[in-house]
């Protein structure tokens, strides 16, 4: 057993503990009922619980969200477009979200495939130190999709 301060009391009935732990106006607490003998505490259980949901809020709170952002693109898609799909693609990278990226072929684009996997090849060199790769560029109809995910901070 272990006192309300957290000292060994050592190992005592069931009877005594309880009150033991009347005696303290608090509570005896389980703490590992597999152990030989069951290992119990003298708590306020009470506060114990709270302060627990406390921590599990805070942590909730601190963690973020990860999100799927997407950027459409075609292999005809101009240069100043491209910039600006490759600076939101940065800056979605830089929030820790993941982002598809999908090169759409329409008409008579779907002869030229190798123009879009030339455009997920540059896109992937561009982008090579902020992310990693999760998913490799593959056919899905007249789509081309890659999954990209932000590098892990050291």
């Amino acid at each position: 057993m272990i006192g309300p301060e957290g000292e060994q009391v050592g190992i005592l009935s069931r009877d005594e503990a309880l009150a033991m732990a009347q005696d303290a106006g608090l509570d005896l607490v389980e703490i590992q009922p597999n152990g030989d003998p069951p290992v119990c505490r003298i708590m306020d259980f009470g506060k114990f619980k709270f302060e627990a949901q406390k921590k599990a809020h805070a942590a909730k709170k601190k963690q973020k969200q990860v999100e799927i952002k997407e950027l459409k693109f075609r292999p005809v898609t101009d240069v100043g477009d491209y910039q600006i799909k490759m600076r939101n693609l940065r800056r979605f990278l830089e929030e820790g979200d993941k982002v598809k990226i999908t090169i759409r072929f329409r008409g008579r684009e779907m002869t030229h495939q190798e123009l879009g996997e030339a455009m997920v090849k540059k896109i992937a060199a561009e982008i090579a130190e902020d992310a990693v790769i999760e998913q490799y560029p593959r056919m899905e109809g007249r789509l081309m999709v890659m999954m990209v995910a932000p590098k892990k901070k050291i």
